[in-house]
């Protein structure tokens, strides 16, 4: 029978169990775990990850954040690897080995193998007695004292562990090596995490119109022209060309509820000195944190100070920045 009850709390047990399982693990950032960092540090070749069952779902994840934070590393599974896959593995590269128990078959038959290539063997176990413990040149340990499985069976807490660990591996590493968000933006170039580091202000103000008004525009020619070029909004020139103000579809309205007769009125009536401005070579994201912080939906856009276009919310949320 199913109980919301039962259900969140034996979410919320999980949760726990794995939480404090995690602060454990600080007790295992040891000398082994110097040294493996030291050593795929001072590597030139790749670090290859292997395991096997849910740890070779865990080992893609490693190579995955490594690869992304400028540590060469491939995956290996280790079932393939004794069939062929060891030969993907280099004089210089160094191997780590996932594993809970440490005694599967493949490990067993993996492990010899890449110590008689001269490769170091690190191993992230979850067994410190184990054969792959034993075994290999630098052990990182990821015991848990319990699976969050009510059986402690189905690995839970212990891939967690790994994943931790593993992750503290590629942390260290990016800090040594000085990865900055620079060097991100260059492994991530698609989706909106790779846009928030490389997109700038005008890759997308260079696709819209050039509202712009001058001073004595009436209020029909206003008009038109934010309808026409569909911003919501346009910049008001001064006699020399020069940017002095800003009218939106706010200023229109609060025109009208305060004006019974327009026709008079020209755009040095009812516009806003001191628009808020972005040059044109900020990133993207900059320009979100300014309209969110003036609680504005336009921003225009400069080049060497001079008016060069408008940047719109609907843009940055047309790439996926918001």
């Amino acid at each position: 029978m199913f109980s919301t009850e039962k259900v969140m709390q034996q979410a919320v047990a999980s949760i726990k169990l794995q939480a404090a399982s995690i602060a454990a693990l600080e007790d295992f950032v040891n000398e082994d775990f110097l040294k493996s960092v030291e050593i795929i540090y001072k590597s030139k070749g790749r670090v290859v990850i292997s395991g096997i069952g849910k740890s070779a779902i865990i080992a893609q994840k490693i190579v995955a954040t490594m690869n992304s934070t400028g540590t060469p590393a491939l995956y290996m599974h280790a079932a393939d690897a004794i069939h062929g896959d060891l030969g993907m593995v280099q004089e210089d590269d160094v191997v780590i080995i996932i594993s809970k128990s440490g005694e599967s078959p493949e490990i067993k038959l993996l492990v010899p193998f890449i110590k008689n290539f001269g490769n170091p063997v690190i191993a992230l176990c979850g067994k410190k007695e184990s054969y792959l413990a034993t075994n290999a040149d630098y052990f990182i340990n990821s015991t848990v004292a319990k699976e969050a499985c009510p059986n402690n069976l189905a690995p839970t807490t212990s891939t967690t562990a790994q994943m931790v660990m593993g992750d503290a591996l590629a942390i260290c590493l990016l800090d040594l090596k000085g990865f900055t968000d620079k060097d991100f933006a260059r492994y991530h170039p698609g989706g909106a995490l790779g846009k928030r580091l490389y997109l700038r202000v005008k890759d997308m103000s260079s696709l819209n119109e050039k509202p712009q008004v001058n001073l004595d525009s009436t209020i029909r020619q206003i008009i038109v022209e934010i309808s026409g070029k569909r911003l919501g909004a346009t910049a008001v020139m001064d006699e020399h060309g020069v940017l002095t103000g800003i009218i939106t579809d706010g200023d229109i309205r609060r025109m009208l509820q305060l004006h019974t007769d327009v026709d008079p009125l020209r755009a040095k009536d009812i516009y806003s000195t001191a628009p808020k401005t972005i040059e044109e070579n900020e990133l993207a994201v900059t320009a979100l944190e300014k309209m969110r912080e003036h609680d504005i939906t336009q921003l225009l856009v400069t080049k060497d100070g001079q008016y060069a276009g408008m940047l719109h919310l609907h843009d940055l949320v047309r790439e996926g920045l918001i």
